[in-house]
């Protein structure tokens, strides 16, 4: 979008390069409709998405790329990709799109997460996906959510990372997938704050760690490709506001993007 027509589509106001995110959505046509339209359907129908966190508003916009396109496409929309969300079926046994998804993402340093959807099919199983990103070169996933229920008993997901700030509520809400949550939650500070930890068993207070902390080193590990985090597709009921929040929290600004053929167009 050139100057004139951004200042068409968002007013006089003047923009923060720092506050605008540029997402490529890839995966199956159906899917990635889909996930853009509830985007959009979260904070109205404007083309460019606006969204708030931190008391920071954000600009994001989305393009959209069919995984089944040629490889050579694949990696040219990737390479110039300021960040990308890799749209994964949980009821897929195998995923040979994603590991050409993320092994690109992965040769041109571009930031990705992970959104598994169809958690709600007979056949999905939400451990299995991750597995298979845990098996590609270069993807160590970080569950940011994980499913209540699959297939026909999905009820929705828990958000690992704000879980405490209401958690006698939670315990009540989550019932026998609580224990669950908590190992989950485990598992993700340890492999965050692992490289600032003397020893890696020394947890005693992984609740008292401060939650804008997490963010900032999943943002950071998430730029330098050492992660991918993963989000879980809510009911169709649902909207996808973790989806606006992880996109602005930890996928990388123009100006965060090394790479010389990412060049501002504002």
């Amino acid at each position: 979008m050139r100057t004139e027509e951004y200042r068409n589509a968002m007013g006089t106001k003047a923009i923060d390069p720092q506050s605008i995110r540029n997402v490529t959505i890839i995966g199956e046509p159906d899917e990635t409709k889909r996930v853009v339209h509830r985007l959009h359907r979260s904070c109205g129908p404007e083309s460019v998405i606006r969204w708030s966190a931190s008391r920071v508003e954000h600009t994001i916009r989305v393009a959209e790329l069919s995984s089944h396109a040629p490889v050579l496409d694949l990696e040219r929309a990737i390479r110039v990709a300021d960040g990308v969300i890799a749209v994964v079926h949980a009821a897929t046994p195998r995923a040979p799109q994603l590991e050409t998804i993320l092994r690109i993402a992965d040769d041109h340093q571009v930031a990705r997460l992970c959104l598994i959807d169809g958690l709600d099919h007979p056949g999905a199983d939400f451990d299995r996906c991750v597995r298979t990103i845990a098996g590609i070169r270069g993807a160590v996933p970080l569950t940011l959510q994980i499913p209540i229920g699959s297939g026909a008993g999905f009820e929705g997901v828990i958000d690992l990372l704000p879980m405490w700030a209401l958690e006698s509520l939670a315990v009540e809400i989550y019932g026998p997938h609580w224990k669950l949550a908590e190992q989950r939650y485990q598992m993700l500070v340890k492999t965050v704050m692992e490289q600032d930890t003397p020893d890696s068993n020394a947890f005693q207070a992984l609740r008292d760690i401060p939650l804008e902390q997490l963010h900032q080193r999943i943002r950071s590990l998430t730029r330098i490709g050492d992660i991918v985090p993963i989000l879980c597709r809510t009911p169709p009921s649902g909207g996808d506001i973790s989806v606006l929040d992880a996109i602005v929290r930890y996928l990388p600004s123009p100006m965060d993007v090394c790479q010389p053929e990412h060049a501002l167009d504002y």
